[in-house]
């Protein structure tokens, strides 16, 4: 029952911790109350995808004749869809069993709370509990659909991401609270499936975190795509107690009745850090998140925390990317801290959006003189043969050394493009190093290189 290293969590960045941890000669073990692989692998990251991908499957079978292809009585199964996110989502959580086994990295089922000497102490779902020591604990526990006063959820007409992803049946119409990356592609996705669907956003535009120019362009294609928008809106209450549900809905105009079957709330998340032992130790906490290091060490020795319950982006690959660092400095090497100033971010509608870096109001904030390139993709011959034109590319450079300050993409497939701009970012590649750096012909990444052009008045194709 002694560790070395004891991981909390499962998630992206405890499974991820755990590997790295018995490659580097650890003696390992992990515990998760729920499934391996958390909410990512479970109820997030990769089940959404997977539903994502029937929508545009869906979407191009109606619009199959744009191809010159005739196809008869094209419609979408919401059960079926559903199952096979389900089975995607099974089939990963049994590949992280697969590696835990493969690493001899022992898995404890149920839910753990540290004490002080370096116990923990882990309740089965039996009520029994057991205990264990380790010389390093990595909290790793994630956070949970977050819940306003005025918008609790029942599981039923208002509900989470996680019920969004598994309803019995599909809604004739949603109201979808909050246009982050979770409200955004739940709301693509039922309105490609059918659903009447309208988003509602306090802030002035929706993708709030990312540059202006890709809200408004975002705005565009999904109101084209028939999704109803409100921006400066607030929801004050929602009366469940009909059939469906009545959201009263605060904007400029005055306050509104909205009708929808279920109303989502996707304003956010709250970090899981209760009830597992951080004020019986004495780990600090500050607004919800707890305290570490460069290198995710908290105040108490041998007690680290990783991802969502940590300051920084609330993303998979952040936590992987933490726990990775947070191992290697425990086991004595010398990994460099996290740049959180690289870190691409992604969300999967259509047209999807990928960012890293400043934006461009941002570069000026903080004092830059910058050269701004965009290319358009209705320029792009890829584009324009796979019949995705809506988009471009957007690239802020300094004007005086060349350093790639930032990037920002809207339009089909970007989400595999952005690493090109993390890496060039991450080996200090200059501006005309990309203009000067051949692409291939005819790809959506030569978009990067085109609007790199423009941004130095070189761009060919405009």
């Amino acid at each position: 029952m002694n560790y070395d290293l004891i991981v909390i969590g499962s998630g992206p960045g405890g499974y991820v911790a755990a590997i790295r941890g018995a490659q580097l000669g650890l003696k390992t073990a992990v515990v998760e109350r729920e499934s391996l692989g958390g909410i990512c692998l479970n109820w997030g990251c990769i089940p959404t995808k997977a539903l994502l991908k029937s929508a545009q499957v869906f979407e191009y079978i109606n619009h199959a004749e744009d191809y010159g292809i005739k196809v008869q009585g094209g419609e979408a199964d919401f059960g079926a869809v559903v199952k096979r996110s389900r089975g995607v989502a099974d089939g990963m959580s049994k590949g992280i069993q697969f590696l835990m086994k493969k690493n001899k990295i022992d898995v404890i089922m149920g839910t753990a709370k540290i004490k002080k000497g370096g116990k923990i102490e882990v309740k089965a779902a039996d009520g029994s509990a057991k205990e264990y020591t380790a010389k390093h604990t990595i909290l790793a526990t994630g956070a949970r659909s977050r819940e306003l006063p005025n918008l609790k959820q029942d599981g039923k007409k208002i509900i989470g991401y996680r019920q969004a992803m598994n309803l019995p049946e599909q809604p004739k119409s949603l109201i979808v609270v909050g246009s982050g990356a979770i409200g955004i592609e739940l709301a693509y996705f039922y309105n490609a499936m059918g659903t009447k669907v309208t988003v509602v956003e306090f802030m002035d535009r929706i993708v709030p975190v990312e540059d202006e120019e890709i809200s408004k362009q975002l705005e565009r294609s999904l109101k084209k795509a028939g999704i109803n928008i409100l921006t400066n809106a607030n929801v004050e209450s929602v009366d469940t107690s009909g059939n469906g549900c009545k959201a009263q809905v605060k904007t400029a105009k005055g306050v509104e009745t909205l009708e929808a079957d279920i109303v989502l709330s996707a304003v956010g998340i709250t970090p899981n850090i209760e009830n597992i032992g951080l004020e019986e130790v004495g780990v600090k906490t500050d607004k919800g998140r707890v305290l570490v290091d460069d290198f995710y060490k908290t105040n108490i020795e041998g007690v680290y925390a990783i991802g969502d319950i940590v300051k920084g982006q609330a993303l998979a690959h952040v936590a992987s990317a933490e726990g990775i660092i947070c191992v290697e400095k425990i086991a004595g090497h010398h990994p460099e801290p996290l740049n959180y100033n690289n870190i691409p971010g992604c969300t999967y509608c259509s047209p999807e959006i990928a960012s890293v870096g400043f934006t461009e109001k941002a570069a000026k904030d903080a004092g830059y003189e910058i050269k701004v390139g965009k290319f358009p993709f209705s320029a792009s011959g890829k584009a324009s043969a796979g019949g995705n034109k809506d988009g471009f590319v957007k690239v802020i450079f300094d004007a005086k050394y060349g350093e790639f300050l930032g990037a920002h993409l809207i339009g089909a497939n970007v989400t595999e493009m952005i690493a090109e701009v993390v890496v060039a970012r991450k080996l200090e590649t200059t501006g005309m190093d990309i203009v000067k750096t051949v692409h291939p012909h005819p790809t959506m990444s030569e978009a990067i290189m085109e609007a790199a052009a423009d941004a130095y008045g070189e761009v060919i194709h405009l």
